[in-house]
């Protein structure tokens, strides 16, 4: 039998990766240790006692993580839009109005998703400043929600969500399921979903879990399970209806194929992070990205966000005038095997401190690398200036908590 289409010229991996391993310093994914490395190169079946063994582990750590007793934590097979969407989508429809809380593209992806499934949306938008009680008050005083949206922490601008307990609490008292938004902030910083009244919680597993792209973590509560499991309206998902989701995670049944090497991948991120203990974790963020920031500002670079609300899992700097970060971010890769993050049509650029990132050798790359190409490209830095306050800042500071 002759096929008229031939198969291409033959190329391998290795020839299309970089010869020396890229250090992953952008606003995710990020890089991971080697214990998830090497579950994710292992595939069991899907089905059966061992997998069962490890989902009902993966729900007890991530229950630790989400600092949740909840019983209904699902992982997902997809990206952490992914898990926005099974979040949306089991308590939104038509008929519903949902409230977004809109502080860059991130946040406002809660927006389309719901528009999608075809509920009323109103979205309030701030400019790069954390939203307070006050104005969500107004809103919740003019119509009546059913949902609410936000995030803890938003990728695109480097802005915390300061009042977030509050907002939530605010919420429950009138009656609103609220929905929250943790993929670059779980396990870097405190995060209390029973505590603060989440009703569901949504993460991806390449941030600060430091695992894989591709699958992520979704938790409910009673009241936000209630609503999910007794709606009258069709889900216009399959894969992403909990429902089906449930009889995989909970009664181990069969839903779809599972991504078998992903669940291994999150199962031993999350052991790494249990066994590190969520108060070290949150002390070595803190501590790496105050330390990266003194050295950005040594150096002579500005900080995007005010110091009130800064997140500081994803630290985001002001682009020195007349230079294109597409050509630093260019430059660093093939000069340093270092890569940061551009942003999404803010005039900024953004480092991540995440998970693996935050250790002392990675700080020190990614500075000098980020400062000597800025300085390549005509921009007066004292590169020198911000290492030394790098390293002022970690002395006596151990950031290679095993």
């Amino acid at each position: 039998m002759s096929l008229k289409i031939k198969p291409p010229q033959n190329v391998y991996l290795s020839q299309i990766l970089p010869s020396e391993p890229i250090l992953l310093m952008g606003a995710g994914p990020v890089p991971i240790p080697h214990q998830v490395a090497q579950a994710n190169g292992v595939v069991i079946n899907h089905l059966g006692q061992t997998m069962n063994e490890v989902l009902d582990r993966v729900k007890l750590m991530a229950g630790y993580a989400f600092q949740t007793n909840s019983k209904h934590i699902y992982g997902i097979s997809g990206p952490s839009s992914a898990g926005m969407e099974m979040a949306v989508t089991s308590v939104a429809w038509p008929g519903r109005k949902v409230l977004v809380l809109n502080l860059g593209t991130f946040s406002h992806r809660f927006a389309q998703l719901a528009q999608g499934v075809g509920a009323e949306v109103v979205e309030i938008v701030n400019d790069q400043k954390p939203f307070t009680v006050e104005q969500v008050k107004e809103q919740l005083e003019k119509e009546k929600f059913d949902v609410l949206t936000i995030v803890q922490g938003e990728t695109s601008c480097g802005v915390k969500n300061i009042h977030l307990p509050e907002v939530a609490r605010l919420a429950k008292d009138y009656g609103v399921l609220v929905i929250a938004d943790t993929v670059c902030t779980l396990s870097t910083m405190p995060f209390k979903m029973d505590d603060w009244g989440l009703d569901i919680v949504i993460t991806g597993g390449q941030k600060g879990l430091s695992s894989i792209p591709g699958v992520s973590l979704i938790a409910f509560s009673d009241d936000a399970w209630k609503v999910a499991t007794e709606r009258e309206t069709r889900c216009p998902h399959w894969c992403l209806d909990v429902r089906r989701a449930d009889k995989f995670w909970k009664d181990h049944q069969y839903h779809y194929t599972a991504p078998v090497p992903g669940i291994l991948a999150i199962h031993e991120a999350l052991r790494l992070i249990c066994e590190e203990t969520l108060e070290k974790r949150f002390l070595r963020h803190e501590l790496s990205s105050k330390a990266l920031q003194a050295g950005l500002k040594g150096m002579g670079l500005e900080l995007f966000i005010d110091e009130a609300y800064r997140l500081n899992s994803v630290v985001s700097i002001n682009m020195p005038a007349n230079i294109k970060i597409s050509e630093v971010i260019n430059y660093m890769i093939h000069t340093f095997h270092v890569e940061i993050s551009g942003a999404f049509g803010l005039d900024i650029f953004r480092i991540g401190q995440m998970g693996e990132q935050c250790r002392s050798q990675n700080l020190f790359k990614v500075l000098h690398a980020a400062g000597m190409s800025f300085r390549h490209f005509g921009v007066d830095l004292n590169v020198a200036q911000g290492m030394a306050e790098l390293e002022k800042h970690l002395v006596a500071v151990d950031l290679n908590i095993d």
